[in-house]
């Protein structure tokens, strides 16, 4: 299937949907948006409402969200008062992001476990309550584990998870736990519930000051002295780009099987080391980059982290558009407009 083919098919797929989006306004709600508001599909009879705590803050940070005929706000909280949910609308399909990895690190293990589990299951309710037809998690590769060794590429039959008698493992087993209360309210209600295993990503609206390798490399080549590498570089990830990433989901949450997780990332693995390298010759050909090495206290959890994605894309035909080379220039570029935007107007 050709790119066009596939735009019309999602395309096709998204008219007629009334969508309730949870974590619209972080990194994956923006990817999902602005795929959205870019495609060329007539959204006529679509309609997305993002749940969020301060929908003014999110349109005057984000002005070009603004006006969209399909593209609603509500005021309210995964975690708060029933009525802080639009209940009294229906809705075909529900889209729960919330809760992304931005922030974890930032928050403590038993309010993290909380807001995912917790909040999966708010959602899970309302989805009912509104006879919403299927519902998509955004789950996350940290549900397999460290994989043992000779597993490169971690598939969705692979069974592991992190240690539950670490605390700072409350991400990864909230996450699974969530992925089991959508079969559970799909076997009680007949909820449509599929999983996104979600991996690692790059694109414009990536944050570049947080603990991101991919960011923090970028920012560095753009506005630093030196691309630093904070540990040995030894480490093996890989990367999606951010529209890609919203084709994926929306995908699933059209297509995907019920009951079923999905990979979602690259399967194109590269070191942190070379990722380094890779940045700095597309984007800042010359400057150094600096291998601090590590220590017992900045050491990985997971020393690789890469998904196998021949599900998604022998089931539902996913594949990667944009390598990674293109997503790093594109990234960059996007950042470079909105520095010189923001300047202009100062």
């Amino acid at each position: 299937m050709n790119d066009s083919t596939r735009i019309a098919a999602i395309g096709s797929e998204l008219e007629g949907m009334s969508l309730f989006l949870t974590g619209g306004t972080g990194f994956f709600g923006r990817a999902l948006l602005r795929y959205i508001a870019d495609s060329p599909i007539d959204k006529s009879t679509l309609g997305v409402t993002v749940l969020t705590r301060s929908p003014d803050a999110f349109l005057a940070r984000y002005s070009e969200f603004s006006g969209l005929n399909w593209l609603d706000f509500h005021t309210g909280d995964i975690l708060g008062s029933p009525s802080l949910l639009p209940v009294h609308t229906r809705f075909s399909h529900i889209l729960h992001a919330a809760a992304d990895s931005t922030v974890a690190p930032r928050v403590a293990p038993l309010d993290r476990y909380e807001q995912i589990v917790t909040g999966t299951r708010r959602l899970l309710d309302f989805a009912v309550s509104v006879g919403a037809r299927r519902f998509l998690l955004t789950s996350s590769g940290a549900v397999y584990g460290a994989p043992p060794a000779g597993l490169d590429r971690v598939p969705e039959s692979y069974h592991g998870m992190p240690d539950p008698m670490v605390s700072e493992h409350a991400y990864g087993v909230a996450k699974r736990l969530a992925e089991h209360l959508c079969c559970l309210y799909q076997d009680r209600y007949g909820l449509q519930t599929v999983i996104a295993r979600c991996f690692a990503f790059v694109g414009p609206d990536l944050p570049l000051d947080v603990h991101f390798a991919i960011g923090n490399f970028i920012r560095d080549a753009l506005f630093g002295e030196e691309v630093i590498v904070h540990g040995t570089g030894l480490p093996v990830r890989s990367y999606l780009y951010q529209d890609d990433l919203a084709e994926w989901l929306l995908t699933l949450l059209a297509r995907g099987e019920p009951a079923t997780a999905y990979n979602v990332g690259s399967d194109e693995a590269i070191s942190i080391a070379d990722l380094a390298y890779l940045i700095r010759d597309q984007l800042a050909p010359g400057k150094p980059v600096r291998i601090e090495g590590g220590s017992s206290a900045d050491a990985p959890t997971r020393s690789r982290y890469v998904p196998d994605t021949d599900k998604a894309s022998k089931d539902l035909g996913l594949r990667i558009k944009v390598p990674l080379a293109a997503a790093i220039r594109i990234t960059a570029e996007a950042i470079g407009s909105r520095r010189n935007a923001s300047s202009r107007q100062c």
